[in-house]
This record gives structure tokens, C-alpha cells and sequence, in this order.
């Protein structure tokens, strides 16, 4: 990861996008079902996994807790040969997703050790929510600073009702009860498409989970699963990103391999913004002529199906076109404005009134500069910004952007963007191409 975080994207801004992008695999759906192979002793096949830096840690991890994972975009999970269930620090501490594992071993294998989870610094993991459940099936938890350490002689279904819907609780909960004894009922549950796929992939596998895509689930436990081979969902925030890349650069972008079904609120406001919206089966046309002016639509963020928080800064940097002023609520993640500092060195304004609301004033004549890239959406909105922008950019700690994006750099040069990787020296703002 070290040599990683000498990465970084320069880009030219002012040319407009057109042209087809097809969106890859869903990260967020494929960690958890990377997770649910765990559960049985027969083989996983996921189709649809992207390339990126997080799904390879995930692979990392099961590897080295005695399983196998074979394969890029197609990868073969196999955990027959799996007895270990300490989580080593080094690699669990690099993302979120690593708290799933909580729930998966402990239903393997009764027991379970996993690092406070790492991942973006965007606030509260709420992790207390996944640990109450947990507690409430028959778990013993011991939490310190770094570690979560958990047993249980055997799984036990209850009532479980979370005071706010969490993805990754959910996802946890869900692990964990297809085992249990007994049926779980799941109250506040999450919505997003990534948890309806893991259901979908789940019951392939032979759980029995019924209200897939509601606010309450209910799973009876069983004591075995089967293998199964599962194609993983489409990454609707990565089509979201490309969706408001084109909106906010202008021309035309007809994004293929999504869902229009998972982005109707994304798609909803940049119409409203003044873009041209289309949408098909498996498919969205974006598109704005240049003389258009984009209108300030304001927003808050929530769970599905509500506006996704993971689209929220590259939202902030569309609003930075928009004529007027924009208020922008964020209400899942008290830290999620770490983009704002980065984007006013472009030349946006934006003003922050506490945790929870920005007003963005606009339009802003951003120009290109050096930025640092705080996380993996910050980083998709610094690079719509620099798209925008006036002459060159230099965005350092791309390794941020490679966590979640599979070929950003490819993907918006294929359709008129002049961006590139390069290799940056940590202590000179000058680099060299590492690749295009």
C-alpha cells in the first residue's frame, strides 16, 4: 500500500464527455457475498467483481484465514480448508467491510477476531448497532481500542431493531442469522441494492430470507448452505459518478451495465439541475449542451432510497456550476465534508454551518491546481471539479480513488477526458506518467 499512496491523477479540465462507459461490479455488494462464502464448505463463484484494491484485500484476508480465492472479475471463493478466524490487523485495518466478517466467522466457526474497521475516516461506524445485535443472537464481545473479539456456543434468531438503518449492520446480522438457530427478525433494516443482492446471492446458497428490499427481513436459520454462482449487482454510485461527471463537464454520456432503477433520485435532481436525462433498461443517457446554466437544486442525503451519501461530494462539486446557491445536508455521516478544504483550493465557495449543512455558491470559475484526495468519493468529486476546471490539476492519493473505482482513468479517457496516472515523489509536486 506504501507505494500506492505515491499515486496521483493529473487532469486537464474543459473537455466535455461523449461517448459509452459500462459500469463495473458493485464493490459494496461484493465484499459481503466475498464474506458469505465463509458459510459453507462448497464452492463460491462471483462473476462481476471489480478490479479494484478493496476486493483484493477481502481476497487477501480469506486466504490467509485458510481459504481460496482464485480469479480476477470471475473469482472462485473456496473455504472448505478455512479454520482461522483472527482477521490480521495490517489488512483489516484498510477498509470498512472488514466489520462483516464479525458475523460470517462467527457463524463458520463460533468464534471470531476482527481490527476496529478502517476504511475512509467519514465519521461513526456505528459499529454498537452491529454489536447489539450480535450480543442479542448469543455472542460474547469483548471490545478494546483496536480489536473486537467475539464467541458463541450457538446462534440464536431474535428480534433485532436498529434506532437507524446501517448497510454493513445489516449485512452482518444477515451472515450471522442465516445459521442461527431459529428465525430473526430484522427491524430498520437497509434497502441499498448491494443488501438485496447479498439476499439474493444468500438465498441461492439456501437461506431462507424473506421482505428482500423492505425495512424488515425476516431469516430462518438453517444449518447448512450450498455453494452457488452468483453474478454480482452493477455499482450504481459508480454509474451515479459518471452520471454527474457528465452533467456538470457538459456533452453527452450514455452509461451501459447499471441500473436506472437503483440512481431515480440522482436522476431526478440533475434533471431538475438542467441536464438531459434518458434512461433504458440497463442503460442512462446523460447530457448537457455548454450554454445551458445549471440551476441549484438542494439536497440531503439518506438511506435508500433516499440520495446516497456516497454521491453527496460529487453532487457538491456539480453545485459548484450551478447558478445560485445550493444547501447540502448530509445526514449519514457527520464527517463526510472532508472534500470542501480541497475543492476551495480549486476556487469553489462553500460554506459549512456545523456537521450537518453546506451552502454551495455558485458558479465558480475553479481553476486547476494541487489537491489531496481524503477518500474514495472526495476523490470522484475532486476529479468532476478538475474536469471543470481551468488548465491542469494534480490530485495526490489516488490510491483512494483505485479502492472503489475499477479504471477510472481508462474509463473517462476513453470518452474525451485528458486525465492520467502518474507516480508523484511525496516531497515534489512534479511526477512522471506511471500509466495512462
Amino acid at each position: 500500500m506504501s507505494a500506492g499512496r505515491d499515486k496521483a491523477l493529473r487532469i486537464t479540465g474543459g473537455n466535455q464527455l461523449a461517448g459509452d462507459v459500462c459500469v463495473s461490479g458493485s464493490k459494496n455488494a461484493a465484499l459481503p457475498e466475498m464474506v458469505a462464502a465463509l458459510l459453507t464448505e462448497e464452492p463460491v463463484t462471483l462473476n462481476n467483481v471489480p478490479r479494484v484494491s478493496d476486493t483484493a484485500v477481502m481476497a487477501d484476508i480469506i486466504r490467509l484465514l485458510g481459504g481460496e480465492a482464485k480469479g480476477h472479475g470471475k473469482v472462485l471463493l473456496d473455504t472448505s480448508r478455512a479454520t482461522g478466524a483472527d482477521v490480521p490487523d495490517e489488512l483489516g485495518r484498510r477498509m470498512r467491510a472488514t466489520i462483516v466478517l464479525l458475523g460470517g466467522l462467527l457463524a463458520r466457526f463460533g468464534h471470531a477476531r476482527v481490527p476496529r474497521p478502517g476504511g475512509d475516516d467519514i465519521g461513526a461506524r456505528r459499529v454498537e448497532q452491529h454489536l447489539r445485535g450480535l450480543r442479542q443472537m448469543g455472542a460474547h464481545i469483548n471490545e478494546t481500542e483496536t480489536e473486537i473479539v467475539a464467541t458463541v456456543d450457538r446462534l440464536r434468531g431474535d428480534r433485532i431493531v436498529f434506532d437507524l438503518p446501517t448497510v454493513t449492520g445489516t449485512e452482518n446480522i444477515l451472515l450471522a442469522a442465516v445459521k442461527a438457530q431459529g428465525r430473526t427478525e430484522i427491524f430498520n433494516a437497509a434497502r441499498e441494492p448491494h443488501v438485496q443482492d447479498l439476499c439474493r446471492l444468500l438465498i441461492k446458497m439456501g437461506a431462507r430470507i424473506e421482505g428482500v428490499g423492505t425495512e424488515r427481513l425476516i431469516v430462518d436459520g438453517t444449518g447448512e448452505l450450498r455453494g452457488a454462482e452468483h453474478t454480482v449487482i452493477a455499482d450504481y454510485l459508480e454509474a451515479g459518478t459518471y452520471a454527474i461527471a457528465a452533467a456538470a463537464v457538459g456533452g453527452e454520456l450514455r452509461i451501459e451495465c447499471t441500473r436506472p432503477e437503483d440512481l431515480q433520485l440522482l436522476l431526478l435532481k440533475l434533471e431538475q439541475a438542467g441536464a438531459h436525462v434518458q434512461a433504458g433498461d440497463e442503460w442512462v443517457r446523460v447530457g448537457r449542451q455548454a450554454r445551458t446554466q445549471l440551476r441549484p437544486i438542494d439536497m440531503s442525503t439518506w438511506t435508500f432510497p433516499g440520495f446516497p451519501t456516497d454521491l453527496q461530494a460529487q453532487y457538491m462539486a456539480l453545485m459548484t456550476q450551478a447558478d445560485g446557491e445550493t444547501v447540502i445536508s448530509e445526514y449519514v455521516h457527520e464527517n463526510r465534508f472532508q472534500h470542501v478544504r480541497e475543492l476551495a483550493k480549486m476556487g469553489a465557495g462553500i460554506t459549512v454551518e456545523g456537521r450537518l449543512h453546506t451552502i454551495v455558491h455558485g458558479p465558480a470559475r475553479l481553476r486547476g491546481t494541487e489537491v489531496s484526495i481524503p477518500d474514495i468519493r472526495s476523490g470522484a468529486a475532486l476529479v468532476i471539479a478538475a474536469l471543470c476546471a481551468e488548465g491542469e490539476s494534480l490530485l495526490r492519493n489516488a490510491w483512494h480513488i483505485e479502492r472503489g473505482y475499477e479504471d477510472m482513468v481508462g474509463k473517462l479517457g476513453s470518452v474525451g477526458a485528458q486525465i492520467k496516472g502518474v507516480s508523484v515523489d511525496p516531497d515534489s509536486v512534479a511526477g512522471h506518467t506511471l500509466y495512462e
